[in-house]
């Protein structure tokens, strides 16, 4: 299945665009495409080292946040749409 993934802030640097399309197995959930993302780009960081999703990040499968959803078990489907927003400071 394809899976369109898109980057904002630094993410979108470290990547060095903003949509990416990536091939998957069926079933894969986000779990699987963000390992995948974080192995092929380590800089992003997107796991703790006890293999939870790092917080504050936010990750929506079109346009609503996974942890609304199953979070990292979050099934995808073909042509779906998973946004990767890093972490946002501010004053």
């Amino acid at each position: 299945m394809e899976i369109e993934l898109r980057f904002f802030a630094n993410f979108r640097a470290t990547v060095g665009q903003k949509i990416l399309h990536r091939e998957f197995d069926d079933g894969a959930d986000a779990g699987d495409v963000l390992r995948a993302l974080g192995e092929e780009y380590p800089d992003m960081e997107l796991f703790e080292s006890d293999d939870t999703l790092r917080q504050y990040l936010t990750i929506l499968r079109n346009g609503r946040d996974i942890e609304h959803i199953e979070g990292l078990e979050t099934t995808l489907e073909d042509g779906d749409e998973l946004s990767v927003f890093p972490p946002v400071a501010g004053g």
